[in-house]
């Protein structure tokens, strides 16, 4: 949204429903924003109030009046910048990448709601290739690239900085389908294709080819439907379509495991795929769950070792794996798209994404030792069920093709009824029995293990099947409405919905907006005048009809009132409408078969009418309705016209025999100052009468008499119409009667001869009309005066008047359509209508469809603003201001109008500031993020300081008892008292004039969500880490929180290692012993342990960060199981590798003497075998290993010099070694396993240099830093990376946690730890860095209260 708010614009574009050809593209941002693809815009909801923040279309190439479909959406993975400028003239944390159909790449801003910039994706030698999937690609700390998959097989990486293409790979005749990013590792990212095929990019830089690394690999799969695909659609390599454009219904996509690093989980349409990247083998392979259609998506859970997959048909399974080992087994089965409530055929579900901000508040919430791990959940309907044992809470969106937006709750359960239970833990127990080929081929264990939940669709006395217990964890999928009656006390939740946003449902054919005159009453009767209301009525072609809330931007109603497109649509007054469909009779009959239809928006009540008992000769051609909604016309081709009379049952008065083309009534006048005035919320206010609207033809059109009770017993109407020989006329429509208005006809010839009359607007005392030459005619009925001029254009399908106030100086402006699509605006009461007009030869992105006016004008200052239908079923408002020059006047499109166009001509000036149009929310929209970036670092310095909760809304209802009152409310002048009593850092005054600024928001209460808030309530008093930790959450910087969450863990590491308190030893000490028999036998039996019980809530991302050598240590043991089945030379390399890194020197030996004789690895294994099997230990064998050692690593990449050092007890040089090749990760495990004190703090530290300098995850980095005790070198690392904030915030928490650790230190034995860890190393208050960040953030805190108070407030 433009940092500055629009004045008096018109926010309002509503995406049609997204199509397949759209792919499937959606992301859902870390702060909780959803963009999708709709056409050729982008929706952007807030996923946590379910609410529509805007539609960003895509401007059409300079080569094309409309813009292709959008196929490939990514949000930018900027984090909010915490440097100060002066102007923000960017948000790149609020940046799309996007891609469409014909190749073009660029970045939308969010905040301009135009691109930033386009890449250079021109390629003269080749068509345009369609984009099918972004992906981004860090090469710096703060540097990114742009990774693209265009066409079925080429792959291109772009500078996200200058648009340059730097690299480009051809993988052709493979087919691309998917590329996606390392979670371990940023600057890594795989691409999936079709057939199996899987490219490994690792990129060093951004300038060449020689910076990205490239390693092919394979997946097998079976391909055998899309080799007859590729026969039956005969494709050709040069049309440039992206895979879902060539097989839409043969989807392949992966995701990268979040828990283990190099393990991905694929999904072909029928297969699913664990596959090992470092040891390119297949751990697991599963086919198709019973009942389920083909794989659509691959969704991981980031605190449990569970994948989500959806399916085509709208089911989603989820998929846990089983202890130690790589063998995923389907837990549940669910519906994503309930059959009560939907069409049929059922919508289909195009794409899903899952919300990683609930990962992050859990983990928050989970550090309160007294707080429930979900008790930051707060739907109401939901309050009243016992959740003790649900364990985990993640929120799944979808998107249908019926243009609604799911908003999913999957929760995973303890079993609390171990008797009810018995039966399901039962069945997991013989499935877990069932071999992996059995799984894969045949599908029928799977059939064993799913429920299938019938009821999810009933929605009383609705209750889940019983679900499957995996090691007593009960995964449900859960909606929103609740049966409180339906409640009861077990360990099965009801099924109910979460949230849904529903948006235009088809493409539109019809639009319909409400102009009422004074005579139109209320459809329940009496003589009060109809107000115009703030609605527009959509007809699509599905047969709905969508009735839009332009003042909110949102779909009011949605009426299913046809079975085919809706062909004509009308309002009848402001609360009903018509509206008519039809369709052919059978090749028997024939003819057409009309359907009329009445609908009340009050009732939701469907009428038909005018139901004949065979099909009709002619079908309808279009709908007329009066003003007042007492009238209809109802157009026939080749076929007389009926009027009729729209009473509560509708009347037929009469027939007319005539060869009309076009028809129009009369549109409402504006009132003499004796009539009664309508309420304010009406579009005409009578401020002032007009002359020339007393005449008698005026008079003659609201002519009416009153009865005894009071109503309206009769008045006239009148309609004017062309005929074919292009004649003119207007009728008059009196009650029952029809007669000759005996207008005064013009001066001149009014017959046109260059061709039919297409289009009219009538609106007393002017008659205006169209032809499909392109010439426009007005006529006074009144004088008889006309006029013409020629537009140079196509043929005229609409003309539209203006609506017009008292204090109009003109009352001809006038909208006309054209038969190309376009439209311009004229006013025809100018000296020279085509030089004094407004040519929009094309809307930005679209194509026009149709077009009226919104009647909601009530000053002659307010804008004219103009209804859109898009060709790619949107539906957008356009603003128009008047400027007056003298006697000229100016229209003009305003630069800030959301619709604006990038190309367009006319005169544009500045205008007059006016008031703000805010648009209605039934909730507020909270979301920090949108906030302008002072606002919001001024949001997320408070949060991090400590506010009391009462702040955000003293009268909420989700306030704990603790803060539901604050003894001495602070006035609304003084602010300090909010502020909660915590160790400072930086300017004192600042927290107090941040409130101040955040003000407007508190008002609207518009920061946090009650959800959000509560969480809040719970943690501020838990210390600066928690507070830190929910701050970084809110603005979707889930690494930095969980920085701020694994630093008192690693400082403690720090600290304890300092004071000697608990010396550091190797969970496994490496001891040599004899070989013999036994130990042999025992080695060879291959017996599994029996695995300890783990906490399965671990979130991937703080797995991650792990610095502790108990830790790696069991990580790197469970890895083990998973490859024992393995086969090849290279996986018993590999697997030699891992259990000598972790000690297990027995296993190892009994793997390299298990080496056939005629192996090339023999030599090299036996000698291995030897060396570790021996219990000597004389400098002369330790001499000759070291030599043998630095050859073999100097000639082969197998790692065999490490595992002789290993074998001599060198594990300094092995893990040296280690990390000199590449292998840091296990270089840790080494070191974890055998080294304590300095030697392993040096191992920690080499590996954040790395991890900050080479893969530059910087949190990742820090945690690093501080378990080896290189505080400074932290600190020296924020200050490179520009953020002061949080380099201060380090500081003063890294000083609360020591002030902590030394309070535990009281007894008389801890006084000599205690002075050992007296000062922090590199954090003495004296040292000059450190005092240099607290002056430079104190700085920093004034500079971002001048630009806060610059700053507009963020109006939505």
């Amino acid at each position: 949204m433009p940092s500055e708010p629009s004045s008096a614009s018109w926010e309002c574009i509503l995406p049609g429903p997204p199509s397949k050809h759209n792919g499937g593209s959606a992301d859902l941002s870390a702060a909780g924003l959803l963009a999708y693809a709709a056409g050729s815009s982008v929706a952007i909801l807030d996923t946590h109030s379910m609410q529509l923040v805007s539609t960003l279309p895509l401007p059409p190439p300079s080569s094309s009046a409309a813009s292709a479909f959008i196929t490939a959406v990514r949000w930018s993975p900027f984090s909010l910048p915490h440097h100060l400028l002066e102007t923000e003239s960017s948000s790149p944390h609020l940046q799309l990448a996007v891609g469409d159909r014909h190749g073009r790449i660029c970045l939308l801003d969010f905040r301009s709601k135009s691109p930033a910039f386009f890449f250079d994706t021109s390629n003269p030698n080749s068509p345009k290739l369609g984009v099918q999937d972004l992906c981004w690609i860090q090469t710096r700390l703060d540097s990114w690239c742009l990774a693209a998959i265009s066409g079925p097989s080429l792959l291109s990486i772009y500078n996200a900085t200058t648009g340059r293409c730097f690299f480009k790979y051809d993988a052709s005749p493979e087919y691309f389908s998917c590329i996606r990013r390392d979670p371990f590792d940023s600057c890594h990212s795989c691409a999936l294709g079709l057939r199996g095929f899987l490219l490994s990019v690792k990129l060093l830089g951004d300038e060449s080819e020689n910076d990205v690394m490239l390693k092919e690999l394979k997946v097998r799969t079976d391909a055998t439907e899309l080799h007859r695909l590729e026969r039956d659609s005969a494709i050709e390599s040069s049309n440039g379509a992206p895979v879902s454009s060539l097989f839409p219904n043969y989807v392949a996509k992966f995701a990268f495991s979040p828990h283990w690093k190099h393990v991905i989980l694929v999904g072909f349409p029928r297969e699913l795929v664990s596959f090992d990247l470092q040891y390119e083998s297949v751990l697991f392979a599963a086919g198709l769950p019973r009942g389920c259609g083909k794989f659509l998506e691959v969704l991981p859970d980031v605190n449990m070792e569970v994948f989500y997959c959806a399916h085509l048909d709208g089911k989603l399974t989820t998929w846990r794996r089983k202890e130690s080992e790589q063998v995923h087994i389907v837990c549940s089965m669910e519906e994503l798209v309930p059959s009560i409530g939907t069409t049929v055929p059922s919508p289909l579900v195009l794409a899903v994404a899952i919300s990683q901000s609930d990962y992050t508040l859990q983990d928050i919430i989970r550090r309160c030792p007294d707080t429930d791990p979900v008790d930051f959940e707060l739907d109401d309907p939901l309050a009243l069920i016992d959740e003790s044992h649900i364990i985990s809470k993640t929120h799944l969106l979808s998107v249908s093709d019926d243009g609604k937006v799911w908003k999913w709750l999957l929760t995973a359960e303890r079993s609390k009824d171990v008797h009810r239970d018995s039966e399901c833990v039962k069945k997991v127990d013989e499935t877990r029995e069932v071999p992996i080929s059995e799984v894969s081929s045949s599908g029928q264990s799977t059939g064993d293990i799913v429920t299938h939940p019938d009821s999810i669709n009933c929605r009383e006395n609705s209750k889940t099947a019983c679900a499957v217990v995996s090691d007593e964890v009960l995964f449900k999928v859960l909606i929103f409405t609740v049966d409180a009656s339906d409640h009861q006390f077990n360990s099965i939740l009801p099924t109910n919905l979460v949230g849904q946003l529903h948006l235009l449902s088809s493409a539109i054919s019809m639009l319909a907006v409400p102009s009422p005159s004074l005579t139109a009453t209320l459809a329940r009767g009496g003589n009060s005048p109809a107000v115009a209301v703030p609605l527009v009525a959509l007809g699509t072609q599905s047969g709905t009809i969508d009735v839009i809330d332009i003042s909110a931007n949102a779909v009011a109603a949605s009426f299913s009132v046809h079975s085919s497109v809706v062909r004509g649509l009308r309002w009848l007054g402001n609360s009903r409408l018509v509206s008519f469909s039809y369709t052919q009779g059978s090749e028997k009959i024939g003819g057409y078969v009309n359907k009329l239809v009445v609908t009340c928006l009050r009732s939701g009540l469907n009428r038909t009418f005018r139901g004949m008992q065979k099909p009709e000769r002619a079908p309808i051609r279009a709908l007329r309705t009066s003003s007042s909604g007492r009238y209809l016309l109802i157009l026939f081709r080749d076929a007389p016209v009926e009027v009729w009379a729209m009473t509560k049952t509708p009347i037929m008065l009469r027939s007319l025999a005539l060869p009309f083309t076009v028809l129009e009534w009369t549109l409402p006048t504006v009132p003499r100052p004796a009539q009664n005035k309508p309420s304010r919320t009406s579009s005409f206010l009578s401020r002032g009468g007009n002359p020339a609207e007393t005449t008698s033809p005026t008079k003659a059109s609201t002519d009416t008499k009153e009865g005894a009770d009071g109503t309206h017993e009769e008045f006239s109407e009148s309609f004017a119409f062309a005929l074919v020989n292009g004649a003119l006329g207007v009728f008059e429509v009196q009650g029952r009667r029809i007669r000759d208005f005996r207008p005064k006809w013009p001066t001149s010839s009014f017959v046109s001869s260059d061709g039919l009359i297409t289009s009219m607007a009538y609106r007393l005392p002017h008659v205006v009309t169209g032809d499909r030459s392109g010439n426009i005619r007005w006529w006074d009925v009144t004088t008889g005066q006309s006029s013409s001029f020629n537009t140079h254009r196509d043929g005229i399908r609409r003309i539209k008047f203006s609506p017009v106030v008292p204090g109009d100086r003109s009352r001809g402006r006038i909208a006309v359509l054209f038969y190309d699509n376009t439209f311009s605006v004229f006013d025809l009461d100018s000296p020279d209508p085509l030089a004094n007009s407004l040519l929009q030869p094309q809307f930005p992105g679209t194509l026009v469809l149709e077009l009226d006016w919104l009647p909601l004008r009530t000053d002659k200052d307010d804008p004219l603003v103009l209804c859109i239908a898009g060709a790619d079923s949107s539906f957008r408002l356009i603003e128009l201001n008047i400027l007056y020059s003298g006697k000229d006047a100016v229209m003009m499109m305003p630069d800030s109008c959301a619709c604006r166009s990038d190309q367009k001509t006319g005169v544009m000036s500045p205008r007059a500031p006016q008031p703000i149009k805010e648009r209605f929310r039934p909730v507020p929209l909270p979301s920090p993020v949108l906030l302008p970036t002072p606002h919001a670092l001024a949001l997320r310095m408070i949060l991090q300081l400590g506010v009391k909760p009462s702040w955000f809304d003293t009268f909420s209802s989700v306030m704990s008892e603790e803060y539901s009152y604050v003894t001495g409310t602070p006035s609304a002048g003084d602010l300090r008292g909010y502020m909660i009593d915590s160790p400072r850092v930086g300017d004192s005054a600042v927290p107090e004039m941040l409130l101040k600024v955040l003000e407007p928001y508190h008002r609207e209460a518009c920061l946090l969500d009650d959800e959000r808030v509560r969480l809040y309530s719970k943690i501020v008093k838990r210390g600066s880490t928690m507070r830190l930790a929910f701050a970084a959450a809110v603005f979707g910087e889930s690494m930095e929180a969980l920085f701020w969450l694994q630093l008192p863990h690693a400082l403690k590491h720090l600290m304890n290692k300092l004071a000697n308190k608990s010396p550091q030893q190797g969970p496994h000490t490496a001891q040599t012993r004899d070989i013999d028999a036994s130990v042999l036998s025992r080695i060879s039996s291959k017996r599994k342990s029996v695995p300890e019980a783990k906490n399965i809530l671990i979130n991937g991302q703080l797995k991650l960060m792990a610095f502790d050598q108990q830790e790696l240590w069991e990580r790197a043991n469970e890895r083990l199981t998973w490859h024992e089945r393995l086969e090849g030379e290279e996986a018993i390399q590999n697997r030699v590798h891992e259990l000598v890194s972790v000690g297990n020197l027995e296993a190892a030996v009994s793997v390299l003497l298990s080496t056939s004789p005629e192996s090339s690895y023999f030599c090299v294994n036996a000698l291995r075998a030897v060396a570790l099997s021996s219990a000597v230990s004389t400098s002369l064998l330790e001499l000759a290993v070291k030599v043998v050692a630095a050859n073999m690593v100097r000639n082969d990449r197998s790692m065999s010099g490490t595992h002789l050092l290993c074998a001599v007890g060198r594990y300094q040089e092995a893990c040296s070694q280690l990390q000199d090749a590449g292998y840091w990760t296990d270089a840790a495990t080494l070191a974890a396993t055998h080294l304590k004190g300095s030697d392993y703090a040096r191992v920690l530290q080499r590996w954040a240099d790395q991890v900050l300098h080479v893969e530059h995850n910087i949190w990742r980095a820090l945690i690093l830093y501080v378990a080896a005790g290189a505080l400074q070198e932290a600190l020296a690392a924020l200050r490179e990376a520009q953020l002061p904030d949080t380099a201060a915030m380090f500081i003063l928490v890294c000083r609360e946690i020591h002030t902590e650790f030394l309070s535990q230190l009281d007894s008389e034995e801890d006084e000599t730890s205690k002075e050992k860890v007296a000062n922090l190393p590199g954090l003495d208050p004296s040292n000059e860095e450190v005092i240099a960040v607290g002056e430079y953030f104190g700085q920093y805190q004034r500079k971002l209260v001048h630009l806060c108070m610059d700053s507009q407030p963020y109006a939505d």
